[in-house]
């Protein structure tokens, strides 16, 4: 008789410790997910660092083109008053 009951809390403590070890493997995949989806709503939002290089490429570029007109049409002005 004491063996029987021994089986059968071991029985339940075991059923239990199953119970808890599947519902924590599901709110695992269930946080998995949300992360991947949260990666991929949030990449759209950032600028990658080529990209970035580039517009500032660009931007450089336009700075140096209109640095150069202002240079000649300072040198224009000073030609026209000397």
């Amino acid at each position: 008789m004491e063996m029987m009951v021994w089986n059968i809390v071991l029985s339940f403590v075991s059923a239990a410790a199953l119970l808890w070890v599947k519902s924590m493997h599901e709110e695992m995949k269930r946080l998995a997910i949300l992360i991947s989806k949260t990666r991929e709503e949030h990449a759209d939002k950032f600028v990658s660092k080529q990209d970035m290089h580039n517009d500032m490429n660009r931007i450089i570029a336009r700075l140096d083109r209109l640095d150069e007109k202002l240079d000649a049409f300072m040198k224009e002005q000073r030609s026209a008053l000397g």
